[in-house]
């Protein structure tokens, strides 16, 4: 066996204020972002210093406290509305990760069931975020234990390929995707990673890569369009993926370019895996059409650093996300066990806010 025990963190509360990874600046540079209040964390969350449904879901509860902590009054009501005030600022940030919006009405329905006086309310309050960080990192062992046993049995190691990065850097740390990656190193079960550069931002090629090369996992760099050439020569087993929002159906939002590679997979008949949170999982809305696309600043296109790639007068089109049909799924894996995406209403009761 080999030890997978991952040390990036990406949220991470001292004292009175959170250290966000600025991930805009991996993998050249390891910087920390000390964050001080509720207006900081709403633009570290809309830049992407932090970034992945799961971690921005910890660090909007932890936004939600630092705000609790700036609201100067004794009165509860007052109190709670300015506290459902600064919750809209942060769900403003980012559209599509439901864990955002899931964590930050945990955090309000905290204050409201607490009784007690307003600073007992922003104890409670930050003590909640704590748990909410806590539980993630347990939750993200637990699916890439239950993903280490949804994976296809073969008498060689695994090779397996994942699109964006839904490791440690996208969590409170192990990761979804990569938890499971981590299980199989960890179990002797796995012999590669491929991952896809993930364009137009690269969280593949500067994240996924950075974080397997710290845990000296093998990994094999390659540009999104070369998935399915790697699947036709055989060198893929399976295929995991994170998530950002999945309907009841378990059609499943996740970073741009998915939807093709699960395509793909279909075709070469390769496994292809969801592994996210219960959390994730977003029981109010029936299929994917519901699920809000957020739109990019075009100069992730048409720019690369600072170098443009692309002449005046072009029109552009950045969607962030694209949905991917239940059908191409070959399971959800979350904290309590893989499933067919058919078989994700058993779960809708354990999805407590």
């Amino acid at each position: 066996m080999t030890s997978t025990v991952s040390h990036v963190y990406p949220v991470i509360w001292q004292k009175d204020q959170v250290l966000l990874i600025d991930q805009n600046r991996l993998p050249a540079e390891y910087t920390l972002v000390e964050i001080k209040n509720s207006d900081d964390m709403a633009l570290a969350i809309k830049t992407m210093i932090v970034r992945g449904a799961p971690a921005i879901g910890v660090a909007a509860a932890y936004g939600m406290y630092l705000g609790a902590r700036e609201i100067e009054t004794e009165n509860r009501e007052l109190f709670l509305t300015q506290l459902e005030k600064i919750a809209e600022k942060l769900r403003a940030t980012r559209p599509t990760a439901v864990n955002l919006f899931w964590a930050i009405q945990r955090m309000l329905n905290t204050a409201r069931r607490t009784l007690g006086p307003v600073e007992y309310l922003q104890e409670v309050l930050l003590e909640t975020a704590k748990n909410i960080n806590l539980e993630d990192l347990k939750t993200c062992q637990a699916i890439g234990d239950y993903g280490l046993e949804a994976l296809p049995k073969t008498p060689e190691k695994l090779t397996i390929l994942t699109h964006c990065n839904a490791g440690a850097l996208a969590t409170a740390g192990y990761g979804t995707a990569l938890g499971v990656v981590r299980s199989a190193w960890r179990e002797g079960r796995l012999a590669r990673v491929f991952a896809d550069e993930t364009r137009p931002r690269l969280q593949g090629a500067k994240l996924t890569v950075w974080e397997c090369v710290q845990d000296e996992i093998p990994i094999t760099l390659i540009t999104d369009n070369m998935a399915a050439h790697c699947m036709k020569q055989g060198l893929i087993h399976a295929v995991v993926v994170g998530a950002d929002r999945i309907a009841a159906n378990g059609d499943t939002a996740n970073k741009i370019g998915t939807y093709s590679v699960a395509i793909s997979a279909k075709a070469h008949n390769i496994p292809f895996f969801v592994a996210a949170p219960l959390s994730t999982i977003d029981f109010s809305l029936i299929d994917g059409n519901q699920i809000p696309i957020e739109e990019r600043d075009p100069a992730e296109i048409y720019q690369i650093g600072k170098t443009l790639v692309t002449p005046e007068g072009v029109d552009f089109y950045n969607p962030a996300f694209d949905v991917t049909p239940a059908n191409l799924i070959t399971a959800i894996i979350t904290e309590f066990g893989a499933v067919a995406p058919s078989e994700l209403k058993q779960f809708e009761e354990k999805q407590a806010v």
